[in-house]
């Protein structure tokens, strides 16, 4: 699968999506309300809600303009869409066993909603990596900064 930009899912892109529109539509204008109230009480200088009211909202423009560009780079792909679902690409579960068998399922996501603890692991982590192209069966070397460990696939599925 060839990517013009980093991948994400469509519910992780409506999550960024939804983080923006509340920033601009609920939070700033609240700020922009507060800073407006505490300029017109005189001195700025020891007027804390002014000065709290203008750091946040230099705090919320600057993660606005992140998510825009965000936004804007990743693509959209749909793992339910995927063609070849016998090999590990974007969206994939993926079922792992180690040396001593020990298991563990991953799904590989976008770099912008990866959560290790529920197992949602970046597409460009070394153990995302190290699995694209993999199939059932194969073995795969993960360089982990604790050193190298070897996985096999045992289970692939998509959504």
């Amino acid at each position: 699968m060839k990517f013009d930009g980093p991948p994400i899912s469509p519910s992780g892109m409506a999550s960024l999506r939804a983080r923006y529109d509340h920033l601009l539509g609920t939070e700033r204008p609240a700020i922009v309300e507060i800073v407006s109230w505490a300029a017109g009480n005189g001195d700025r200088s020891e007027n804390g809600d002014y000065l709290y009211g203008r750091k946040r909202m230099r705090e919320i423009d600057r993660e606005l303009s992140y998510l825009a560009r965000r936004m804007k780079a990743l693509r959209v792909v749909d793992p339910a869409a995927q063609g070849e679902r016998g090999k590990v690409f974007f969206g994939a579960e993926v079922e792992l066993a180690d040396e001593d068998d020990e298991r563990l399922t991953v799904t590989i996501v976008g770099d912008d909603e990866q959560d290790a603890s529920s197992g949602r692991i970046g597409w460009s982590a070394p153990i995302a990596r190290a699995l694209r192209g993999a199939a059932v069966g194969d073995l795969r070397v993960v360089r982990l900064p604790s050193g190298e460990k070897e996985w096999e696939i045992m289970r692939i599925e998509y959504p």
